[in-house]
């Protein structure tokens, strides 16, 4: 019976590393993912069009389980139609870029929810919707997190430089031949697919907290715009590992012990122990795309 008992414990103990490392392979793909974009965001100050991505990834999650297709297909679809949407309204209107993310956002968010709400026969975890479930991701979540984001960065890494020369002087930029339309375009596309990738290890109202706490803290750090690009990946996966394992030992939820630990990195970029660093030019307002 002993013997049966500690069978038992060996399986348990067998079952919690393998869901524990999923999340802890699967958090760190979104995190180097995210740290990039989350600079091109920080630098441009778009934090609210993340949170309007985010918002409607709730609608594409409730077309997906409406038409019965892949969420993260779904919720690519809708978010990169909002950030085209955003993109033509920007230059087709006199409205400010505020003022249509605001709309944008709230609507997005009010017709996912309208919608789920709808859908009274089929059983949907809005918890894990608005603030994620990263200890339920499978192998294949980590393999659409990889492959997905592996994608996001190749094609951001070509367009690197064009589009920091975009974010520092879109009219210096397409004075020297640059396309500042075609590459912020590209962003958008980029920040879709970062979305659709990142929205079940955080949910959708901690996605812009995980792409700009990381990029805030390494700004305090970097000597540049790569390497402030790079900082924002490490600190992003050293918050999902201190905050899963903080979750773990403490019992409370995963994704927003996970943003906790990055305000944690971030709370040492402000404080003296920053000064031991030395601050370069990750900020585009100091520096000048060569």
């Amino acid at each position: 019976m002993m013997d049966l008992g500690m069978m038992d414990l060996g399986m348990m103990d067998i079952i919690m590393d393998d869901f524990f490392t999923r999340a802890l392979i699967a958090g760190v793909g979104v995190a180097l993912v995210a740290g990039p974009l989350g600079c091109i965001v920080v630098w441009r100050r778009l934090a609210y069009f993340g949170d309007t991505l985010s918002h409607a990834a709730l609608v594409g999650v409730a077309l997906a389980l409406l038409l019965q297709v892949s969420i993260p297909l779904a919720v690519f679809g809708v978010s990169l139609m909002v950030a085209l949407m955003l993109f033509l309204l920007q230059r087709g209107t006199a409205i400010s870029a505020d003022a249509i993310l605001g709309l944008l956002s709230h609507t997005a968010l009010a017709m996912g929810l309208v919608v789920l709400a709808f859908m009274s026969g089929t059983q949907v975890d809005l918890l894990g919707l608005l603030f994620g479930d990263i200890l339920a991701v499978s192998v294949t979540d980590i393999v659409t997190i990889y492959l997905g984001g592996g994608a996001v960065l190749l094609c951001l890494a070509l367009v690197w430089r064009p589009l920091f020369a975009a974010t520092v002087s879109p009219e210096i930029a397409e004075a020297e031949g640059g396309k500042p339309s075609r590459v912020n375009l590209i962003f958008t596309v980029l920040m879709a697919g970062a979305i659709a990738i990142a929205l079940k290890i955080v949910g959708a109202l901690l996605i812009t907290a995980l792409l700009i706490i990381p990029a805030a803290a390494a700004r305090r750090f970097a000597r540049g715009p790569e390497m402030m690009a790079v900082l924002s990946s490490l600190i992003g996966a050293a918050a999902v590992i201190l905050g899963l394992n903080g979750s773990l030992a403490w019992d409370t939820p995963s994704g927003p012990s996970i943003v906790l630990a990055a305000v944690l990195f971030f709370l040492i970029g402000i404080s003296p122990l920053a000064r031991l660093f030395r601050r370069g030019a990750a900020d585009p307002s100091s520096e000048r795309a060569s």
